[in-house]
């Protein structure tokens, strides 16, 4: 993808409907399903605890409202007392419960952690091996954020859901044993308030995925803005890419309004769902006294609404209506970034039958005279220094097209200089069509190679003089078919045509690499080094060079700093400490681990 489509795409554009649309909780709840049913003997002891849960909260509000009716409100001080310690005492064994639940609820957590862990790891690492230049990028948060996330959610919704449905079962059976006509009472605005609730969570998922899309999309525009910000500029592509971006910040700010909305909403279903029945209740304490409801009862049935049932609900619905949102949407995406089949890894093409002549670095079809042989050559940076190139044997054929690629202080530039003469090899022999290097680079030996550093020379004078510098008898239309080539037209013309004269501080650092881009074009030399001389050009007019260089008769050795420059190589050779490797871009990425991390990495 060149720059300016990049500059201008749109970061939704990408985010298909996965699935065919069917909505995540349709999707989840197989998975959900399953994974429940493998761990039944979990649930029925997490039910045994809970159901104890249950009896605790029955003795509560039925242990007060005997105390007062058979003690206290009959004149009965001792048995009063006697239910009270009753219901102390189911207070206390709460601490057991607790202990119980909890051990219980780590079985049903944890191997839902590992499954998640297993699952993004063994999907990551298939995707990372069939195409390591494009590395996913929310693995890293798949593994620890949103693992966690889903771990922590899911347990408390558990605890608080089981809480809830327990408490309402003891609350209930008290409610009904004191007196079935509190039911009638109770129930009704608790319902009510509890399916308003239920009502919004669906539509409120919706809109904290939209949020999380929108929040995302304009993440991920933000980043690509700021690394691709000088294609921009250049491909004059920043009004749209602006238009874009706000429209971005504005669909953002809408979702985050429909967000609120609903979350008003909710408030308002919790209100009523923990409020009302106590306020309903209060109201028609005459009418159940008229009807035979004691007054312990009433209190009892205060109890169940205030000491059990009303906090969990609050509990429950603060749970679902926020952390259990939270899970849908992290679960869906979750399933979205690891479902599906993986991409396979392409087959590498078939090697034709070494030649037993061949070193290990040398192309399976050997030519004569090849543009450069090094045989067991060895650099090191003084006497007792640990060499940095160590009987690196290396065959580069007439035509060919290599790239050069390693971590940084490798040897990368250091194997360029040896190749271009301005390093003499403590052992070996490096040869040039045949012949020996005979030195550093002079005016003569221009004609059999040039090197091009990383930082360019431009000298005082005219742009023609420094494009005939290294080939004097150029003529006008050959300068001019290398400025074309390289398309370095714009900038020669800008800057008042081939006869304008050039100050080089005035000139940006890939402004001068492009023309000594040019220079090196016209040069009749068979054999061109690039070290790092494209590292301050842009992506797009980096290809459209090398492409142009490549094409030009000769040998082109690149080194690369770039994942591009490598995959437009005939061959890459990776320099891994004493293990250097050669071959083509997919048969590295098959043999090469190193090459696969600088590819990852890149």
């Amino acid at each position: 993808m060149t720059a300016k489509e990049n500059a201008g795409r749109a970061p939704t554009e990408d985010r298909g409907t996965p699935h065919q649309g069917r909505g995540p909780l349709r999707r989840l709840l197989p998975r959900g399903r399953r994974f429940l049913s493998r761990r039944k003997g979990v649930l029925l002891r997490l039910t045994g605890w809970s159901l104890l849960e249950s009896a605790q909260t029955f003795l509560g509000g039925y242990c007060l409202a005997r105390a007062l009716d058979h003690g206290f409100l009959a004149g009965r001080t001792g048995p009063g007392l006697v239910w009270l310690a009753v219901a102390a005492g189911a207070i206390l064994l709460g601490g057991p419960l607790v202990r119980g639940v909890f051990a219980e609820l780590a079985s049903l957590v944890e191997p839902l952690r590992d499954a998640l862990v297993r699952r993004a790891v063994s999907r990551s690492l298939r995707r990372a091996v069939a195409d390591p230049a494009r590395p996913d990028t929310g693995a890293v948060s798949r593994l620890t954020h949103q693992t966690e996330i889903v771990r922590d959610t899911f347990a408390g919704l558990v605890l608080t859901a089981r809480s809830f449905v327990f408490t309402l079962v003891g609350a209930v059976a008290g409610l009904l044993t004191l007196a079935p006509l509190l039911l009638l009472v109770v129930v009704p605005p608790l319902a009510l308030g509890l399916l308003l609730f239920l009502a919004t969570l669906r539509p409120m998922a919706a809109a904290q995925r939209a949020f999380l899309d929108t929040d995302e999309a304009l993440a991920e525009r933000v980043g690509a803005i700021g690394s691709g910000l000088r294609d921009i500029v250049a491909c004059g592509t920043g009004a749209e890419v602006a238009d874009r971006t706000e429209r971005l910040i504005d669909a953002g700010a809408r979702t985050s309004r429909v967000l609120a909305r609903w979350a008003a909403v909710r408030t308002l279903a919790l209100g009523m769902a923990g409020q009302l029945p106590v306020i309903v209740l209060l109201a028609t304490t005459p009418w159940l006294l008229r009807h035979g409801v004691t007054a312990g009862a009433l209190l009892g049935a205060l109890a169940y609404l205030v000491q059990a049932l009303l906090p969990a609900l609050h509990t429950l619905m603060t749970a679902l209506g926020a952390a259990g949102t939270r899970l849908l949407v992290v679960l869906e995406r979750f399933e979205d970034r690891t479902a599906g089949p993986a991409p396979t890894a392409p087959e590498p093409p078939a090697r034709p039958a070494a030649d037993p002549a061949a070193d290990g670095c040398a192309p399976s079809a050997r030519r004569t005279r090849p543009a450069v042989e090094i045989r067991s050559v060895t650099v090191a940076y003084g006497p007792g220094a640990p060499p940095v190139l160590d009987g690196l044997d290396l065959t580069v054929e007439q035509g060919e097209h290599m790239a050069v690629v390693g971590p940084s202080g490798i040897g990368k530039s250091t194997l360029a200089g040896v190749i271009a003469g301005l390093l003499a090899p403590g052992r070996g022999t490096v040869l040039l069509a045949g012949e020996p290097v005979s030195g550093p680079p002079t005016s003569a030996s221009a004609e059999r190679r040039v090197l091009i550093p990383q930082q360019a020379y431009i000298f005082t004078g005219t742009i023609r003089d420094n494009l005939l510098h290294l080939r004097p008898d150029a003529s006008s239309a050959e300068l001019t078919a290398a400025v074309d080539a390289l398309d370095a037209a714009g900038l020669v013309g800008r800057l008042g045509g081939l006869d304008a004269t050039v100050e080089p501080a005035k000139l940006s650092q890939g402004e001068r690499q492009l023309l000594s881009l040019c220079r090196a074009y016209v040069s009749s030399a068979p054999l061109m080094i690039l070290d790092e001389a494209t590292c301050h050009l842009d992506p797009v007019a980096e290809a459209r060079a090398e492409r142009a260089l490549a094409e030009r008769p000769g040998t082109l050795i690149v080194i690369a700093h770039r994942l591009s420059s490598a995959r437009r190589a005939d061959r890459v050779l990776i320099l891994d400490g004493t293990r250097p490797a050669c071959g083509t871009h997919e048969e590295l990425l098959t043999g090469s681990a190193l090459y696969r991390d600088l590819a990852g990495h890149w």
